[in-house]
């Protein structure tokens, strides 16, 4: 599982002209899934995302979370995430099916909610981001438990 994490002034995902998810200050995050990830990955990278202590304190340190700063989630499946580029048309056989990745999009939409408000864009749709990158900040995390062995 990969996340690519922007800290944002505002962030919105627009699907036919129409904008499905929107919010202001907190974090608009491309997610990923690859071959083997489970819900254990989700697990980890929901609470790992909404704890990371990516925006300023009082002195200017990354020191507070996008939960204390009262901020929101912008989620967005990005399954070009798992693009191989060792040729130059990208290969994608390292990405998760459709129908599995949908299921753990959700689960970790469900999974970030619990703790914070969060907007999505919109699966296996053509959709156009538009944000405010704050800093800039970006962040890349990933997990994939099937490696630690």
């Amino acid at each position: 599982m990969k996340l690519v994490i922007q800290r944002v002034t505002r962030a919105s995902v627009e699907v036919d002209d129409e904008i499905v998810g929107e919010i202001g200050r907190g974090l608009m995050v491309l997610v990923g899934f690859g071959l083997n990830d489970t819900t254990k990955e989700v697990d980890y990278l929901s609470k790992k995302l909404v704890k990371l202590r990516i925006f300023p304190d009082e002195n200017g340190r990354m020191n507070r979370s996008v939960k204390d700063i009262g901020g929101k989630l912008l989620l967005v499946p990005q399954f070009t995430l798992y693009g191989r580029t060792k040729k130059n048309r990208p290969s994608f056989h390292k990405a998760l099916n459709p129908d599995d990745a949908t299921q753990l999009f959700d689960y970790f939409v469900r999974k970030c909610g619990e703790d914070i408000e969060v907007e999505t864009g919109e699966f296996g749709a053509y959709m156009k981001v538009d944000l405010l990158n704050d800093g800039p900040v970006t962040i890349l995390l990933e997990k994939d438990f099937s490696e630690d062995d």
